[in-house]
């Protein structure tokens, strides 16, 4: 079993505002969400702390949130403003609000300055003195938030819309411009036949005296021959390169050339 206390490594806690009483509240996603929004250091809504004069009766606490970030925009519409606390005894719960931020270093290389972490700074912000929970007041600006939620969640991610415009489309083709010029070109060729064997021969001796190497494209164009008879007959007359720098090409064996050498130089 391993060690506990060689889990973590022991780290500073930072202590100064462990004695300052905190609140824990829940509240709606809506409030949290324009919280996040809220600039920095600015208000995000007031208060109020009502103390009944009566004894026995209990404190009321109502929120109210701030106009501007009630009136953000994000599909729904306005968010209510109102709310009010609903207060929870915390009992024999012992509960601390603890953070954890990043120590930065600035580095300058080149002129540019840079932030490199180094570590990292836990403390106890405070105790948690009173639970409560953040509940909107139900008038007609939380009943409006709420069916226009519930629109959107039942709202079907497709539907069919009906247009009064031409949409630009492609329709498929059976025919492309490709094989369309292919086929004409076949039709206007016509059907390959054999011609003589000593005929092709022929050609094919005088292709050779031009040019060493052929590929069969090159040589049915010469011949108009159907590819199966070519092979046939290159087969007996020609080797086929496998190797570069003529791979998948065709030379004459060298019983059948009779290619004229170069004279030597005087």
């Amino acid at each position: 079993m391993q060690n506990p206390e060689k889990g973590h490594e022991p780290k500073d806690l930072d202590l100064t505002f462990a004695s300052r009483g905190v609140w824990l509240v829940k509240v709606p996603k809506y409030l949290s969400e324009r919280w996040q929004k809220a600039k920095a250091s600015s208000d995000v809504g007031k208060l109020r702390i009502t103390r009944s004069k009566f004894p026995g009766q209990k404190t009321e606490v109502a929120f109210n949130l701030n106009e501007q970030l009630a009136s953000i925009n994000t599909g729904t519409g306005k968010v209510p403003q109102e709310h009010k606390f609903t207060m929870t005894a915390l009992r024999t719960q012992n509960l601390v609000v603890m953070s954890q931020l990043g120590v930065y270093v600035k580095k300058e290389s080149g002129g540019v300055v840079t932030k490199e972490v180094v570590g990292e700074k836990l403390a106890v912000e405070g105790k948690v003195i009173q639970r409560a929970e953040c509940i909107p007041i139900n008038n007609d600006s939380y009943r409006t938030l709420k069916k226009k939620q519930w629109i959107l969640q039942n709202q079907p991610k497709r539907e069919v819309k009906q247009i009064d415009t031409i949409v630009q489309s492609y329709k498929p083709v059976s025919h492309h411009p490709a094989q369309l010029e292919n086929e004409k070109k076949k039709k206007e060729e016509g059907k390959r036949s054999r011609a003589d064997r000593d005929q092709v021969l022929d050609m094919l001796f005088s292709a050779f005296e031009k040019h060493q190497y052929y590929n069969v494209k090159d040589l049915v164009k010469i011949t108009k021959q159907p590819v199966p008879y070519l092979k046939e007959i290159l087969k007996e007359i020609c080797s086929y390169n496998m190797k570069a720098p003529h791979r998948n090409m065709w030379e004459l064996k060298p019983e059948y050339r009779h290619y004229k050498q170069s004279a030597p130089p005087t």
